[in-house]
């Protein structure tokens, strides 16, 4: 009887491992719409300022945050996020209410930081800008001096990402930082037309939208009004 237990246990055994595995079900797709915070002091101070929690809104962006609120109400967002930054947060606040949703906070949406640059005029802005582009580029070992590398701002607003993807939120909205949202975009998202970073960078509560997922890849919906 042992050994009729054990001819049919190995039997089942070759028939399970020789059947066909059945195809892996196809992740699903979302819909992320990244906006910029509105105008902040920093915008106005004429000095760089990327340091975390950073400088709030100006009265002017806390209209622009009203607005935004005004502008999305409808959208169908059913997820807000935003970087661990006061100027996101605040430009997320209204909207959030409006639609019943909570905040949540991902440091990976934050802002570049500027290194060396930090506390400098405006001015000073441009050779850091010049490092932007070059990770736009893909050349992303390129590192701003005293601060970090494309290949380590790529990984850490990855991780946001993906962190809202597995929310299971299908329309989410995430408020993060022009630069960062146009550089992450330039890098991870199909056929994007690499001067728009330049010949259409994103004002206060300019926005991106996305359609994808990050294993299958994203594809552009919408730059700030510019539809492939």
């Amino acid at each position: 009887m042992t050994r009729f237990v054990a001819a049919i246990v190995l039997a089942l055994a070759t028939i399970i491992a020789g059947a066909p595995t059945a195809p892996a079900a196809p992740e699903h797709e979302i819909t992320l719409t990244f906006i910029r915070h509105g105008q902040s002091l920093g915008n106005t101070s004429g000095f760089i300022d990327t340091t975390t929690p950073g400088p709030d809104l100006t009265d002017l962006g806390w209209t622009q945050a009203k607005t935004v609120a005004k502008d999305y109400a409808h959208a169908g967002f059913d997820g807000v996020f935003a970087s661990a930054m006061t100027r996101t947060q605040h430009t997320a606040e209204f909207l959030a209410k409006e639609i019943g949703q909570p905040i949540h906070v991902l440091p990976g949406l934050g802002e570049i930081e500027a290194g060396v640059y930090e506390g400098q005029p405006d001015a000073a802005g441009a050779d850091f800008f010049h490092v932007l582009q070059d990770w736009a580029a893909g050349n992303r070992d390129v590192r701003i001096p005293g601060s970090i590398d494309g290949n380590e701002f790529d990984a850490r607003f990855d991780d946001a990402v993906e962190s809202i993807y597995a929310s299971g939120d299908r329309r989410p909205v995430a408020f993060s930082h022009g630069g960062a949202i146009a550089l992450w975009v330039e890098m991870n998202v199909n056929d994007v037309d690499p001067t728009l970073l330049t010949a259409k960078p994103l004002n206060n509560t300019g926005y991106v939208v996305v359609r994808g997922n990050p294993t299958a890849g994203w594809t552009l919906v919408d730059w700030n009004g510019f539809k492939p």
